[in-house]
């Protein structure tokens, strides 16, 4: 791979789409393929994972899906969008005591089902969604099943009834619907007022630059320097190294032997030659691993 496939990881602004954030890292890292890991709304901050080059393949082989976000909430209003970007009515009910919510959480937490807001990417026979929202079109939607795997309370201002909580959530998640279905259970409304992703892709909020930061490491020319290899993304899963030949086919396309490999092998695995480096992903398949991806 060349210095300019990886991973870079971007704490995205707001007011910024995922797509215009692409097109300044691959203005500014002079490459024609970036995708990224997850898109984050205009308004959301937080990470966002940019796959570079030739690592573009591998977004749909990334082993960790979930998210993590730190999302707050205002209770008394509602919105057509879910949150304050949207249209915003004070409902005038009673904003719930901490007791209360603590009671409803456990509600949205586990395995769930959620129903997709309007004003999701999803599309409707070939329509995003959102399209048709701003074209003031309401279609009903399935609901589908996510995993809340946590949800904790991180702050809450009874007064002004405003509600920061930790959501650790599976791929789909809309975090807006768990702010409307939570006011929606205590009776009061609640819309979503700021978003940030903490983690993607196993990727941790600390670790990322932003589009600020990587324009000034594109001026100094050390911003292929935050590039992370591939194989970072897939640490979980197991390594093997295998000999010389065997990379060499490897490194071609050709499946090697399960019964020649030095460890046993049971699922997709990280592959590396005898100087540690990396080839790709294999995974074993009628007595063989197989080329699942190439490095």
């Amino acid at each position: 791979m060349t210095p300019t496939d990886g991973i870079l990881l971007i704490n995205k602004d707001s007011e910024m789409t995922s797509f215009l954030c692409c097109a300044i890292l691959r203005r500014l890292l002079g490459v024609k393929k970036i995708g990224h890991a997850g898109t984050l709304d205009p308004n959301a901050t937080g990470v966002l994972p940019l796959l570079i080059g030739r690592a573009t393949k591998a977004l749909d082989r990334l082993p960790t899906q979930d998210k993590r976000y730190t999302a707050t909430m205002r209770f008394g209003a509602v919105s057509d969008t879910l949150d304050i970007w949207g249209t915003v009515e004070e409902t005038g009910a009673p904003i719930p005591t901490r007791a209360a919510i603590e009671t409803a959480l456990p509600s949205l937490s586990g395995n769930i089902l959620q129903v997709p807001p309007m004003t999701s990417a999803l599309k409707k026979d070939g329509v995003r969604l959102y399209e048709l929202a701003r074209q003031g079109i309401e279609i009903e939607r399935e609901a589908r099943p996510i995993t809340i795997h946590t949800l904790d309370i991180i702050s809450y201002d009874e007064e002004k009834g405003e509600l920061t909580v930790d959501c650790h959530c599976s791929k789909g998640t809309y975090i807006r619907s768990i702010c409307d279905d939570l006011g929606r259970m205590l009776g009061c409304g609640a819309v979503m007022t700021a978003l940030c992703r903490t983690m993607a892709a196993g990727y941790e909020l600390d670790k990322c630059i932003t589009v600020a930061e990587a324009k000034e490491r594109a001026q100094s020319g050390t911003l292929h320097e935050c590039i992370l290899p591939i194989e970072s993304a897939f640490i979980t899963y197991p390594s093997i190294t295998v000999t010389a030949p065997q990379a060499h086919r490897f490194r071609n396309g050709g499946a090697l032997a399960l019964e020649r490999l030095r460890k046993p092998v049971s699922g997709l695995a990280r592959v590396y030659d005898p100087d540690g480096s990396f080839l790709g992903l294999g995974l074993p398949t009628e007595g063989e691993l197989k080329v699942d991806f190439l490095a």
